[in-house]
């Protein structure tokens, strides 16, 4: 089935500084030392080396992420490739996480850069603000991220090319003598100790190139995916290893080996050189710039990491919760939560080796998931075909291979025990869902308890009775108490009561008697139940306080309106407060069997239950229809009507255990919710119609809230009103969500 997607909006400007601005980091302040005391004038060499050899995976990325042009980039493949199962869960995991830590990682960096301008400044209360402003400009709408992209990647570039031909050709910038001074460091070593140290380089560099990861995490909101995303991916890598390069030749030229070997501040170094007055202060703005750069990218791909293993439901369903904008904005306020953790409680500097190595462990099973595609989807269209294939998979696995035999031990060790935790949770999750599963379908089987079905008229009764036993119609062990409460009047002396009950035992005998037929058709067992009480609502409330096997409570819908007008009525007092299931239908001559029901259907709780009684009520013989009806005011475009129908099928297969075939979905626009519901209810012929109660049931002026008591009295087919029973922090936390959500 296909899921709800995210909308396309990135343009290929906005890809392409997604990729190059989310490439050139903070990196590159930091690197250009410590990448010219291991290979000296070589590392302009060994950066450049490192742009080839990522090439490879840059290409192997366009082939994939143009044929699966969806969220999750790495996760995505592997679980084509290798099936939705360990290996998917530990490589989206693990670049969820890496994307997330580096996300903390650079807001840090962006509060000690600004720092060095406000001296002072509290290092941990900006970087918790950073990742709070970012995020909420990534709910927002992917545009807007593209945009803050393409105004921070100008200004490096701009800076950048300034920096480059400032230092070639200004006074005080690069020379040869100076770049060739680094030369003395390898004298009377061999050939084998100067590639030793050029792929110390290289491996220590390698995985400030991989940000082009970025456009295929985000490859399912990119317009014209085909043409974009390989244009994106290469131009930014292309524009990364230029710049990378020549930046570096540029600071290895200018400032003394001796000087320049190890320094955390070599272009700032390398500028007051060429540039003096305004060069340094601008390259330490740029290296802010840079910071944020990196914290929109990274927690762009963490957010569509969260999404994509939300929707293929190995990660909370929650977290693919889309906002107006359509972007997952449960899974953006995790992601800033997590970051600002991080970064709150400094494990920083820790975190930063997994990033850097869970990296190189997702592209290393991204690549190998290409030739296990390509066998496995020979016939599939491929708008970018790899050329030299199968060259490019073999040069980035050897070259992964490579860098992960030169990088940092502790890298490695801290990846090690992040795969074991998460491979440990993934078993445990997997056992408990199992067993949940299975739990679950044998008490579905099972059955046992009661649904409690309390009317007046026998009319009512029957028909609440029908349905009662349809929806128990599967299960075992399962009865219908045909419930009356007798009324006893605080006038009535105790000693009257007995003669009260006796007289309404002889009126529910005939109420048996009538619904008998339907018991023995149905094969469930009926019985009936008095209790006394001054109201309809005690007895009912008592009945469920003293037996908790009670599933659901059927009531039906009076006949004279006003009973329902008057305040504190039954129906209202029960909807309010019974703290079980409740089911409240109007008959209008329910047949038997039920063949045609509508559901309209929304996002909450009381929606989801009317579309599995309708399941339960259509299932057994399998030959009715139910129509999940979504409905969407004003004019809109395709695309939204196209999400709001995937929605739906996302709802009913999360509620039914998969689609059936006896579901069919339906969205139109309407300028009202009531008069779109009423139009189809007058030309759809339904049986039936279960509806929602409203969040406004809680309301004391309304029943079951405005839209389904006005809906009682106007359609014509027959209509229950279903409520979950949710305790009161449950029903907090939904008004919380849905007030968030009606915000964004």
């Amino acid at each position: 089935m296909a899921k709800r997607k995210l909308k396309r909006q990135l343009s290929l400007l906005q890809v392409i500084m997604l990729g190059t601005a989310g490439t050139i980091a903070a990196e590159i302040f930091v690197l250009t030392g410590h990448v010219a005391k291991l290979a000296g004038p070589e590392s302009v060499l060994a950066l450049a080396l490192g742009g080839v050899l990522t090439l490879s995976i840059a290409l192997n990325y366009c082939e994939l992420a143009t044929t699966f042009p969806v969220s999750g980039g790495a996760m995505t493949y592997v679980s084509e490739a290798f099936g939705k199962g360990w290996l998917m869960f530990l490589v989206g995991s693990l670049d969820c996480l890496s994307s997330t830590f580096y996300a903390a990682l650079s807001a840090v960096g962006f509060a000690i850069s600004l720092s060095i301008f406000i001296p002072n400044l509290p290092i941990v209360p900006v970087a918790i603000a950073v990742i709070i402003i970012i995020g909420a400009m990534h709910i927002r709408g992917v545009t807007s991220v593209g945009n803050l992209q393409i105004a921070l990647g100008a200004f490096l570039l701009i800076v950048f090319g300034i920096f480059i031909y400032k230092g070639f050709f200004s006074e005080g910038g690069f020379s040869m003598e100076t770049f060739l001074s680094g030369r003395r460091i390898f004298e009377n070593q061999s050939a084998i100790a100067h590639i030793g140290r050029m792929l110390s380089a290289i491996a220590l560099a390698y995985n400030a190139y991989v940000g082009f990861e970025v456009i295929a995490d985000d490859a399912e909101e990119v317009t014209q995916p085909s043409k974009n995303i390989p244009i994106g991916i290469l131009i930014s890598l292309l524009l990364t290893t230029v710049i990378y390069s020549s930046v570096t030749m540029v600071t290895v030229g200018t400032v003394p080996i001796a000087q320049l070997a190890g320094s955390d501040t070599a272009l700032t170094d390398a500028a007051s050189r060429f540039w003096p007055g305004i060069g340094v202060p601008i390259m330490g703005i740029t290296g802010i710039v840079a910071t944020l750069t990196s914290v929109n990218s990274a927690m762009l791909s963490a957010t569509r990491e969260a999404f994509s293993l939300s929707r293929e439901r190995v990660w909370p369903r929650q977290l693919s919760r889309l906002s107006h904008w359509r972007t997952p904005w449960v899974a953006v306020v995790m992601v800033a939560a997590a970051s600002a953790l991080v970064a709150a409680i400094g494990l920083v500097d820790f975190l930063s080796f997994i990033s850097s190595a869970g990296y190189m462990f997702v592209l290393f099973w991204a690549t190998l998931a290409m030739p296990k595609l390509r066998k496995k989807f020979p016939d599939i269209e491929r708008p970018f075909k790899v050329p030299l294939y199968p060259v490019t998979v073999i040069a980035a696995a050897c070259a992964g291979l490579l860098i992960i035999s030169f990088a940092n031990p502790k890298a490695l060790l801290f990846l090690g025990i992040v795969l074991a935790v998460l491979s440990v949770a993934y078993l445990i999750s997997k056992q408990i869902k199992a067993r949940q599963d299975l739990t679950a379908h044998l008490e579905s089987l099972e059955g046992g308890g009661r649904v409690l079905v309390a009317a007046k008229r026998v009319s009512t009764a029957r028909s609440l009775v029908n349905l009662a036993a349809q929806l128990v119609d599967q299960q075992e062990d399962t009865a219908v108490c045909l419930f009356t409460v007798v009324k006893t009047p605080i006038s009535l002396d105790s000693s009257d009561v007995p003669a009260l009950v006796d007289a309404k035992k002889k009126e529910q005998q005939s109420f048996l008697e009538a619904i008998t037929p339907i018991a023995i058709k149905h094969n469930v067992a009926v019985y009936s139940k008095l209790k006394a009480a001054f109201r309809v609502e005690e007895g009912i409330f008592s009945e469920l306080s003293r037996h908790k096997d009670v599933n659901l409570v059927m009531l039906g819908y009076p006949q004279d309106h006003s009973k329902v007008e008057r305040p504190n009525n039954v129906l209202k007092e029960v909807m309010m407060m019974a703290n079980r299931n409740v089911a409240v239908l109007r008959d209008s001559g329910l047949p038997d069997p039920i063949r045609r029901i509508l559901v309209p259907v929304g996002s909450g709780p009381n929606a989801r239950l009317a579309l599995q009684m309708a399941r339960d009520i259509i299932l057994p013989d399998d030959t009715g229809e139910i129509v999940a009806l979504r409905l969407v005011r004003g004019e809109v475009d395709e695309e939204r009507l196209e999400d709001e129908e995937l929605q739906v099928h996302e709802i009913v297969e999360q509620e039914v255990d998969g689609i059936s075939s006896v579901f069919k979905f339906k969205v139109r626009t309407t300028d009202s919710i009531a008069d779109g519901i009423l139009a189809e209810c007058q030309e759809g012929g339904y049986d039936l119609m279960i509806i929602g109660a409203a969040e406004e049931v809680l309301a004391p002026e309304q029943i079951f809230g405005r839209l389904d008591d006005y809906l009682m009295e106007v359609v014509p087919c027959s209509m229950m009103v279903v409520r979950r029973y949710q305790t009161g922090g449950a029903l907090w936390m939904r008004k919380q969500i849905k007030r968030i959500e009606q915000r964004t």
